[in-house]
């Protein structure tokens, strides 16, 4: 990567913006984070390998220059009915995505364009809704069109539960792992996850480890307030911040404020550098963690590596069996 692509990538980072390309299934359109798309390839059924006795949306593998990739139908998957909105010659097109070290591909109605936004302008769905369709994170209203944001994450973990949360086992004896545990209750930690099924899945998981002493949000903002709360408390003690709050662990893609500006405004803005921040995420590849470096973060680890996300934590908190 050269100077002038790093310093690019720098600018961006921390700005709570994003761009998203729009898309529709059905009549209903949908938007996804752009660095999440690979390409756009029009459908092309002869190139399809149908995969027996699979989930109906799952079309099959599709074979693209000489590699197969995983097909989802969006329109199946999603129950959406066909539009009397799309013309009879309308072509399906592909969006090939990469995330979580993994490429697959949705087949979706068309594509219209591109739209930067804030995290800001993203609002989380009802939560009663959020309990009957987790496929989605939050919706954006653009030019009067209410955009559902589309949890790509959660539908590929329907089709392979381990694509989105890993295992975790610690590789020590009874003794040890006794040790381990009553080193990490001690910990005070903040977590922000959007994904409802990722954030109760994730706290599950840590708090078996042992990382009970977990607070655990919605939105980087709530989070952050969170954090502001902790902050005036230690000044009003006279306290560092250190003694209420040890680690932030933090998704990138949220609504409200996103997981490098959380970041950002906690080493930066309150300035908190000494406080360890982790960035878990979909996202992460080597453009996304020069991103994740120039906001600050200790490190980062792309789901579903939660063996790796508690090896940094035990690190960065300086927990040893």
């Amino acid at each position: 990567m050269s100077d002038q692509q790093k310093q690019e990538i720098l600018l961006e980072s921390g700005t709570n913006e994003m761009e998203i390309i729009e898309f529709y299934v059905g009549s209903q359109p949908l938007g996804i984070n752009v660095q999440k798309l690979k390409e756009i390839i029009t459908y092309d059924e002869s190139a399809l390998t149908v995969i027996p006795e699979s989930l109906p949306a799952m079309l099959g593998v599709l074979m693209m220059r000489g590699s197969t990739i995983p097909l989802i139908d969006l329109r199946d998957h999603l129950n959406q009915r066909q539009s009397d909105d799309l013309t009879a010659d309308a072509k399906p097109v592909v969006l090939v995505c990469e995330f979580n070290h993994r490429i697959n591909g949705f087949k979706v109605d068309g594509v219209n364009q591109i739209h930067r936004i804030s995290w800001s302008d993203v609002k989380p769905l009802a939560e009663f809704i959020d309990q009957y369709r987790p496929r989605f994170t939050g919706s954006v209203n653009i030019e009067g069109r209410e955009i559902l944001i589309l949890d790509l994450e959660y539908i590929v973990g329907e089709f392979d539960p381990e694509s989105v949360l890993g295992k975790h086992e610690d590789n020590e004896d009874e003794d040890g792992q006794a040790q381990l545990s009553a080193k990490r209750q001690e910990m005070k930690i903040l977590m922000a996850e959007d994904s409802s099924v990722i954030r109760s899945n994730l706290e599950k998981v840590l708090n078996g480890a042992g990382f009970t002493d977990l607070e655990v949000f919605a939105d980087g903002d709530a989070c952050y307030q969170r954090i502001l709360e902790l902050k005036q408390q230690a000044d009003d003690a006279g306290d560092d911040i250190g003694q209420h709050l040890n680690m932030l662990i933090s998704d990138i893609e949220m609504p409200k404020m996103d997981g490098l500006t959380l970041c950002r405004k906690l080493k930066e803005g309150l300035g908190c550098k000494h406080i360890p921040v982790l960035l878990f995420s979909s996202l992460i590849n080597p453009p996304m963690e020069v991103k994740c470096d120039s906001v600050g973060a200790d490190g980062y680890a792309s789901k579903p590596e939660i063996s790796k996300l508690i090896g940094m934590m035990n690190h960065f908190l300086g927990i040893e069996a």
